[in-house]
């Protein structure tokens, strides 16, 4: 009888701890998956600037238009589902603006142009949005792939199917973009101004390289 009851005991525990342990994966896995949903609509919107920015290049260079826009019906996804499918599109992306930093270097009067800099500014909003959803999305991965891989979790996951996840790598383009100066106000000139500061000394350093009557004090 004692021994009954221990082993019904162990049955429940066990089951509860499954049910719950699922709920969990599948809690975590539905929210991976809404955050790629999110980041392919992301994506989309961004792949429609992109275009606007090369429908621009049309008027200057007649050969980038024709080259980005072939490039870009070949190697554009439209339906995205897997964390592989947006590494591979963020890359593409980063190689496309890498390409109209270029041609709007040759062309000033292209990077000049108020469409033009407003898409690029539509373009860092749609990254900032994108950079979120990955933060979720690379959270997620991390909870999912800790409790496929630690016993007993694991034991669970694999039972039910969950595998792990793959990570979402950093959008790297976006620190190749060139600063966007929206007022064209030049920096203050401060040439005239004394060298040494409302004086006019040169400011004399020691070998440690502390202004003199400034070091530190213990």
């Amino acid at each position: 009888m004692i021994i009954g009851i221990i082993v019904l005991a162990l049955v429940l525990i066990i089951g509860l701890y499954i049910y719950r342990t699922q709920r969990r994966l599948v809690a975590v896995d539905e929210k991976a998956n809404n955050a790629i949903s999110q980041i392919a609509v992301q994506l989309n919107t961004r792949w429609d600037a992109v275009m606007a920015l090369v429908k621009l290049t049309e008027k200057y260079s007649r050969h980038e238009f024709e080259t980005l826009t072939a490039t870009i019906a070949q190697r554009r996804q439209h339906t995205i589902t897997t964390a592989d499918a947006i590494n591979d599109q963020q890359s593409f992306i980063g190689q496309i603006m890498g390409r109209l930093m270029a041609v709007s270097e040759q062309y000033p009067q292209l990077q000049a142009a108020g469409v033009y800099r407003d898409t690029m500014n539509s373009i860092r909003g749609y990254e900032e949005n994108v950079r979120m959803s990955r933060m979720v999305y690379n959270d997620c991965a991390t909870v999912m792939n800790r409790m496929v891989r630690q016993w007993p979790s694991s034991f669970v996951a694999s039972m039910l199917h969950f595998g792990l996840r793959t990570y979402l790598e950093t959008d790297k383009q976006k620190t190749d973009f060139p600063p966007m100066d929206l007022d064209n106000n030049p920096a203050p000139n401060n040439s005239n101004a004394p060298a040494g500061g409302v004086d006019g000394d040169s400011p004399k350093r020691n070998p440690i390289g502390y202004k003199t009557g400034s070091e530190p004090t213990e």
